[in-house]
């Protein structure tokens, strides 16, 4: 009999992405659709379906071959009943009962989490954390999330908010969140708070620096462009930086003393900054740990880019055969 297989669903506003893996995680095909988010968002599970079935046939595969579907999505996700709802970027306004549907059309036994979970299991499983049981995940892009790996599994929390990373105070007279809150880690390491926080240090700067004249004359800045200012030494580019970091590493200090994970990883859009980034981070991390979590706990950069969903949901499945 051929090995069972895995399949990994990465479920986004723009695309869904989907793999067919090995039990180990190796990725033997590879594809995406796009999201078509119109009428309330009803379009995505019948698409997501006839992808699904249309692939089995094209590669003569039988549900029977298959262990089960792992899917990341956005939203609030009822694990036990498989439904998804708040998915706003997908239009998903009311419940969606998406296990029931995908199911009950593929014939094949279906999971799901929320997406930055799955990304902190597919970075723990088959990127930087060495399959290690305690891993923290921290998601930098339009927002600010995270997925937490303790003892081998993810923490959900009462209501599934446990590694809501973006939301962790860390300037308590800082600007206003979505969320309703004040300071939270969101409004400053995301890509637009980065952003917000040029344009604040901008205002009072008064030395020379292309990025105060770029911002004074209205251009559009992203933080990949004060990323590599700061890395070309334009003084308030630095300033913008260090500051990000500081944050940064506030949160991860506290994230660092609360859990001890062995790894704390750096993924999403603003970590493509790379090394630059991390080692000003872990600087800062070290100043606010003890010392055996500072020896003992490392910050690192994802590596599994726009795989780490497809992988740590395909991951989930393999739950299903326990």
């Amino acid at each position: 009999m051929a090995e069972e297989k895995i399949m990994g669903i990465d479920l986004g506003g723009t695309t869904v992405k989907f793999a067919i893996l090995t039990t180990e995680g190796e990725i033997q095909q590879k594809w995406s659709i796009q999201t078509n988010t119109l009428d309330e968002g009803s379009h995505i599970v019948p698409d997501i379906i006839a992808s699904i079935n249309h692939r089995l046939d094209l590669y003569n595969m039988q549900p029977k071959d298959f262990i089960g579907i792992g899917m990341g999505t956005p939203g609030s996700v009822d694990r036990k009943k498989g439904t998804v709802i708040g998915a706003y970027n997908l239009n998903w306004k009311t419940t969606q009962p998406v296990k029931e549907q995908i199911e009950k059309e593929t014939g094949i036994s279906f999971t799901l989490d929320n997406d930055a979970n799955v990304a902190a299991l597919g970075e723990r499983w088959k990127g930087a954390g060495d399959n290690e049981p305690d891993v923290v995940f921290i998601t930098l892009g339009t927002g600010v999330g995270g997925g937490i790996v303790m003892e081998g599994e993810l923490l959900h929390g009462i209501a599934g908010c446990a590694g809501e990373i973006g939301h962790i105070t860390v300037d308590p007279d800082g600007f206003e969140c979505t969320c309703g809150k004040k300071g939270c880690l969101e409004t400053i390491a995301s890509a637009t708070g980065i952003v917000r926080i040029a344009r604040k240090l901008a205002e009072e700067y008064a030395g020379t620096s292309v990025l105060k004249q770029r911002l004074d004359n209205g251009e559009e800045i992203t933080s990949k462009d004060i990323f590599e200012l700061a890395e070309e030494d334009d003084r308030l580019a630095m300033m913008v930086v260090d500051h990000i970091c500081y944050y940064l590493g506030l949160a991860c200090g506290n994230i660092g003393n609360l859990l001890n994970p062995s790894s704390l990883i750096l993924g999403g859009g603003v970590s493509a900054a790379g090394e630059f980034l991390r080692s000003k981070v872990a600087n800062y991390f070290e100043q606010f740990t003890f010392p055996q979590v500072t020896e003992s706990t490392k910050i690192k950069l994802a590596q599994l880019g726009n795989d780490a969903g497809i992988i740590g949901a395909a991951s989930l499945a393999l739950k299903l055969k326990d």
